[in-house]
């Protein structure tokens, strides 16, 4: 079987679910080691490259905040690349419930895949 052979959407989801199980318990060092040291992270507020700023924006979200995803979109540019285009809705104690689109390009290097480009944009 080729590299290009492996589902996009598989790729995906064994790192995204990785990233979600580390958001919903609160794990931000957790949640950055599925980024790579030079990911390109755009939240809802400023951007930031490298493991530091993922780790630093997660740290500062409320502690419950949980996430649910659904992969809208696929695409394999190259064998060692995934993109993805995703629904999410993140879901706070306290307040009311953020859906985002979310722009993930996974990449696979000496540490399997992981996420280096990420971008959230509003839904509404």
């Amino acid at each position: 079987m080729s590299d290009m052979a492996e589902d996009g959407e598989a790729v995906l989801r064994a790192v995204l679910d990785r990233w979600k199980a580390a958001v919903d318990r609160h794990e931000p060092e957790r949640v950055a080691a599925q980024f790579t040291e030079d990911a390109i992270f755009q939240g809802l507020r400023s951007h930031s490259v490298g493991r530091p700023g993922v780790a630093a924006y997660y740290a500062s979200q409320p502690l419950g905040l949980t996430a649910e995803y659904q992969i809208l979109e696929t695409r394999r540019p190259a064998d060692d690349l995934v993109l993805g285009y995703l629904s999410v809705d993140f879901s706070f104690t306290d307040r009311p419930t953020l859906s985002v689109h979310l722009g993930v390009l996974v990449r696979r290097g000496q540490e399997g895949w992981q996420i280096s480009y990420y971008q959230v944009s509003r839904t509404s």
